[in-house]
This record gives C-alpha cells, structure tokens and sequence, in this order.
C-alpha cells in the first residue's frame, strides 16, 4: 500500500511544497494540507503503518525525521529541532517514540 492509496497526490503534492523551507514544517497544518485529519481512525493507523519503515510498531526519531519522504519521495528530512518538536508533540508516553495511538491523537490534534 503507499501513500497515494489513501491521499490525493496532488494535496500530498501542495503540502509538501508548503513546508521546503528548513524550520517551516507544522504538523497540525500538514496533516491537515493531506487530508489526514478528514481520515477514518483505521485509514490514519495505515498511514502510520506507512511511516514505520522498519515495522517496530513505532515510528523512532530517524523515522520521524524522514517522515515527509514517506509521503513523498523527494521531499525534505526534517531539521534536528523539527523532529524534536514533532517527537515531543507526539511521544505522549515519553518512551522516545510514537504508537499507533499517539499517532491517531497526534492527527486529532490538528
């Protein structure tokens, strides 16, 4: 299953145009910019499925930092401090990485 599966291409397209910058990415805004945030519960738990490239169950840190890649090839990793921002956004446990359920509130959230 990729990306495209479960979003329109061309709003994965725009938002992550949107966040090109180094320092700009909000993730309340780009999940919303993808239609994440309009997703049944289970559709979200697919994308999360998505970006757990190693199929922990979890999205670590070096996931995370590569997490607009996982919606688009080409597109940016996050700086040091985006990721940090995001993982503290999302760790809700402070184990040190996202869950499924974390990530569906972390989605909610936006």
């Amino acid at each position: 299953m990729s990306m495209t599966d479960l979003l329109n291409a061309e709003d994965i397209r725009k938002a992550v145009g949107a966040f090109t910058a180094a320092e700009s990415f909000d993730h309340k805004k780009f999940f919303q910019m993808v239609g994440l945030k309009n997703k049944s519960p289970e559709d979200v738990k697919k994308v999360f499925h998505i970006l757990d490239k190693d199929k922990s169950g979890f999205i670590e840190e070096e996931e995370l930092g590569s997490i607009l890649k996982g919606f688009a090839v080409n597109a940016r990793d996050l700086s040091s401090a985006e990721t940090k921002t995001l993982m503290a956004a999302g760790d809700k446990d402070g184990d040190g990485k996202i869950g499924a359920d974390e990530f569906s509130s972390l989605v909610a959230e936006s």
